[in-house]
């Protein structure tokens, strides 16, 4: 088995069929052929079984916040993974519904000539509930593979509330998980049998989608029943707009992240958080190239001690273990609440003394007090905010530093924490590329408390909670290139007209 157990998951009591015709992957989450746990299982199944592999790759239209942005960016990346598997022995099927509900039934008439049904373990927006509901109607075993993060999902026992204590519990367990990494390119130098093709029913009622479909034009993305008012963003999606968007930050952007990162003005940020989410890169790749860099190896944590401190610990320059408390220690944070906690995403999953702070302050005066639709149209009194959600609704991306205090700020401007926490989510999940995350609902939480602690001096509205204003962002950064940049102007023939 050159997958961990720790990372293999079953999900239903139906057996393994050896007669069966093919084994299934189902990619749901990881949508890529390189570094990836779920796709290696599936190779060794094959490999074990002797029977040709089938990657089924679909992209439902049904799903909430459905629109040219997110199915753009989905469809970019399914173009990728054809063009990756088309000289290998396997198969790649990829199917996107016309309208909602007409790709029912499509995976239980594939996983009825399956050996064995092998999918992503994703803990977040729709994925867990969707195969917990699909497990017990499959006539044969559904495996969910953790390829998330560096830290198997379940390596940890309980859930942390702070990214200190979590980070001193990585310094103890992540070196054991370190070596086990997804190889390269599991489809490399492998003798499998040769697929042949998916059954004609299956084709007939279900037609694999078209080169021209997965292009994503304007005129394709008309056709299908999604949110046309969200236009694309500002970025490609896929595996090679991941490399390429990786390679840039390595090569240019890395030496100037420790200072810059927070500054509104400038964009040195890896920008890799929709790749991450949609899964068209993985963070073993981007850890091992960004340790290659560094000239690193695992032995430099053979004698390190469990301090929980940000630097040091990793044995690597200021700028890359900055850059790594990011892509693990945070990231990874939010994927260990989501996977434990079904109500990772409600008002009640806040630690009790952020809702006891909110709740004593909800009787609060709110002045201004901005609807829904106020905040997606960006009219506000501030300047700066307005900036930061015409970028968000624009471009499909927010800056990090701004996106703190956007989040900050409608909470300052709902008529109840509960309001405002509805309003993040959804701005948040309708225009971000890389919403719909556990990172993102860290973020959004974090606005209201989460892994925080209790701040003064207390204040209306906010209590106990972290305070921040426009004016004090501005005070400490230069934001007149911001507010240049996405003013009035960037406004002009977009969603606000």
């Amino acid at each position: 088995m050159s997958v961990p157990e720790i990372r293999i998951r079953t999900l239903n009591q139906a057996p393994l069929q050896q007669n069966g015709d093919y084994v299934l992957y189902w990619m749901i989450a990881n949508r890529r052929t390189r570094y990836n746990f779920s796709l290696q299982r599936a190779v060794d199944l094959s490999k074990e079984l002797n029977k040709p592999l089938l990657v089924f790759e679909a992209l439902r239209c049904g799903y909430e916040w459905a629109s040219d942005r997110l199915h753009r960016f989905v469809l970019q990346g399914m173009a990728d993974n054809r063009k990756s598997l088309q000289d290998s022995p396997a198969g790649y099927y990829c199917y996107v519904e016309p309208e909602a509900g007409h790709g029912a039934g499509l995976l239980a008439a594939l996983s009825k000539k399956a050996c064995v049904v092998v999918t992503d373990d994703f803990p977040c927006f729709f994925i867990p509930h969707m195969l917990k509901a699909v497990a017990p109607r499959l006539p044969v075993r559904l495996e969910a593979i953790d390829s998330n993060g560096l830290l198997p999902l379940r390596a940890a026992s309980q859930i942390y509330p702070t990214a200190y204590a979590f980070r001193r519990f990585l310094h103890i367990a992540l070196p054991d998980h370190l070596d086990q990494i997804p190889k390269i390119n599991p489809m490399s130098h492998i003798e499998l049998p040769e697929f042949s093709s998916v059954p004609k029913e299956i084709l007939k009622r279900w037609p694999m989608a078209s080169d021209d479909l997965l292009q994503a034009t304007p005129e394709v993305l008309a056709d299908l029943p999604l949110d046309h008012r969200v236009g694309p963003a500002d970025f490609d999606g896929g595996m090679q707009a991941a490399d390429k968007t990786l390679k840039q930050f390595l090569n240019v952007r890395l030496e100037r992240y420790a200072e810059e990162r927070n500054l509104p003005e400038e964009e040195v940020t890896s920008g890799l958080s929709p790749y991450l989410h949609f899964g068209h890169i993985s963070v073993h790749e981007v850890f091992k190239r960004l340790a290659d860099r560094e000239h690193w190896d695992i032995e430099k944590l053979r004698d390190q001690k469990a301090t929980g401190k940000r630097a040091g610990w990793w044995q690597m320059s200021e700028t890359a273990e900055g850059f790594l408390d990011e892509l693990i220690t945070w990231r990874e944070l939010g994927y260990n609440m989501c996977w434990q906690r079904d109500d990772y995403d409600q008002y009640e999953s806040l630690p009790d003394w952020a809702r006891t702070t909110l709740e004593e302050h909800a009787s609060d005066q709110r002045d201004p007090c901005y609807s829904l639709e106020e905040f997606e149209q960006a009219r506000t009194h501030d300047a700066l905010w307005n900036a930061a959600q015409t970028q968000l609704v624009t471009e499909g991306r927010l800056h990090n530093y701004m996106r703190m205090l956007w989040g900050k700020k409608i909470l300052h401007w709902s008529e109840s924490p509960q309001a405002a926490l509805e309003i993040m989510i959804h701005l948040n999940n309708k225009y971000a590329v890389d919403g719909r995350n556990p990172n993102s609902y860290s973020g959004i939480f974090w606005c209201l408390g989460r892994y925080d602690r209790a701040w003064g001096p207390e204040r209306p509205i906010f209590g106990k909670i972290r305070y921040m204003t426009s004016e004090n962002t501005a005070r400490k950064f230069s934001v007149d290139g911001y507010l240049e940049r996405y003013g009035k102007e960037k406004r002009q023939g977009s969603l606000f007209d």
